[in-house]
């Protein structure tokens, strides 16, 4: 298991994660709950109309963040935009119940992910390990 199926099997098995972003000097925080590896890649999927995409395309940095079960795991890199339609399918299939709002070819459907990325996966039973993504 690589690195990015490492991150996605925390991430799927939390169920719930939280992205930080930044809106000029403002913080922002939002629960997500996708998660995919396409060819070798973490990706996780929004909507171009929702405020955290505009945040990423001003500034890319970002890092998320998930516990479970007493470990946690935080990654923090750059999320970049990747609209193939064949990355956008992949994730609504892997999620369906999104398929009620979003479409691979709606114009609104985005897929982003993780470059320039590290992972942390810690808990206060064992020292930190951090791999690249």
């Amino acid at each position: 298991m690589n690195a990015a199926e490492r991150v996605c099997a925390f991430l799927d098995q939390a169920q719930v994660y939280y992205l930080a972003t930044a809106e000029g000097d403002q913080p922002r925080v939002r629960p997500f709950g996708t998660a995919l590896v396409y060819e070798g890649k973490l990706y996780i999927q929004t909507g171009k109309v929702k405020p955290v995409s505009k945040q990423l395309a001003a500034n890319p940095r970002a890092e998320v963040c998930a516990f479970h079960q007493g470990q946690w795991v935080r990654v923090a890199g750059k999320l970049l935009n990747d609209d193939r339609r064949e990355v956008k399918v992949a994730m609504l299939d892997k999620y369906p119940n999104l398929k009620r709002m979003y479409d691979p070819d709606d114009g609104n459907t985005q897929v982003l992910y993780f470059a320039e990325a590290q992972a942390t996966f810690a808990s206060f039973a064992a020292p930190p390990e951090t791999v690249e993504l």
